[in-house]
């Protein structure tokens, strides 16, 4: 048995979004299409992203026996005025029921993170439509996870016994990190590592109940290797280092990560921090940057035991989605 928490689709079209140069699909072929944003190409994709039949036989090629399914992070809109972003979340996820009408399928949705009242309201809406979780960027502007309206959204997702799965999205720009890929190879592993300490030591962990079910992706960012630090500047410099009421270490636990590592060192060092219970398998998929095939990091691992690769695959996600 295997669950893959990180995955991602996109649509084969959608209703105009309302302001110039918004997102928008440009179809290339029978099964290729590009995303275009400011009218530029943002990326190209194929059908894996929208044609349930081609995702379901590539998940039986790698083994994978369900997928949760996330939004595409391009498509938040948080940076747009609240009511145009839930008309925004309202397209997506329900064009994303729409592509997981196969149970194999999980679908989680997308909110307004910009504004809180009409986040939690969205994400009612598709809970009750049929969406398992919600996936939220791990930001929205200058706003990280330990903002007020964010915090509200989090109880509130507590409160529902909703999952949530953080995505790192919208990161810097600027020379240096627009070759090679660097936003995605440094960018976004520490906007991710960001968020986390946002949520330790901007003290959300003391105030969101210990029944909200976090994972972030990406392995965490690079947290795990960096946890010695933030625990010894808590300790060395705590007038300025976090308002949270303990250590770093004490929250180790109370959120998870999903395995897009790529490489058995570092996932050693995920399962040695965060323990066992609390790292999943997570591809990024279809992306060509993520693991494929889907868990053979995982598989492959001779560290693992028996039961904690079971744990690994399927068990963590079967007990994070509830």
């Amino acid at each position: 048995m295997s669950i893959d928490v990180h995955t991602h689709f996109v649509p084969r079209g959608w209703p105009e979004l309302g302001w110039p140069g918004a997102p928008r699909l440009r179809i290339d072929s029978e099964r290729e299409a590009t995303i275009l944003v400011n009218d530029r190409d943002f990326r190209k994709i194929q059908d894996d992203c929208w044609d349930p039949r081609v995702r379901l036989e590539r998940m039986d090629q790698d083994g994978v026996d369900r997928q949760v399914v996330s939004p595409t992070p391009v498509f938040f809109g948080y940076d747009r005025p609240a009511a145009q972003g839930v008309r925004i979340a309202k397209v997506f996820n329900d064009l994303a029921l729409e592509i997981c009408a196969d149970p194999r399928l999980i679908p989680f949705c997308q909110v307004p993170l910009q504004d809180p009242d009409l986040a939690c309201a969205e994400l009612d809406r598709c809970v009750a439509a049929g969406h398992r979780g919600v996936e939220i960027g791990n930001h929205a502007g200058d706003r990280d996870l330990d903002d007020p309206g964010v915090v509200q959204f989090l109880q509130h997702c507590a409160e529902r016994n909703v999952p949530v799965f953080v995505h790192p999205w919208d990161m810097s720009a600027g020379p240096r990190v627009e070759r090679w890929m660097a936003q995605w190879l440094v960018g976004m592993p520490a906007e991710t590592h960001l968020s986390i300490l946002a949520m330790i030591l901007g003290g959300v962990f003391d105030r969101v109940p210990d029944t909200l079910r976090i994972c972030f992706a990406h392995g965490g960012g690079s947290f795990a290797f960096w946890l010695g630090r933030f625990e010894n500047a808590w300790h060395r410099r705590h007038d300025l280092v976090g308002v949270s009421e303990r250590p770093p270490s004490h929250y180790l636990g109370r959120f998870s990560v999903d395995s897009a590592v790529f490489d058995e060192r570092a996932l050693r060092l995920l399962v040695d921090t965060l323990g066992e219970d609390h790292v999943m398998l997570g591809s990024d998929f279809p992306y060509p940057l993520g693991e494929s095939p889907s868990g053979d990091l995982i598989r492959r691992a001779p560290f693992l035991s028996g039961t904690a690769r079971a744990k690994l695959l399927a068990a963590n996600a079967e007990a994070f989605l509830g």
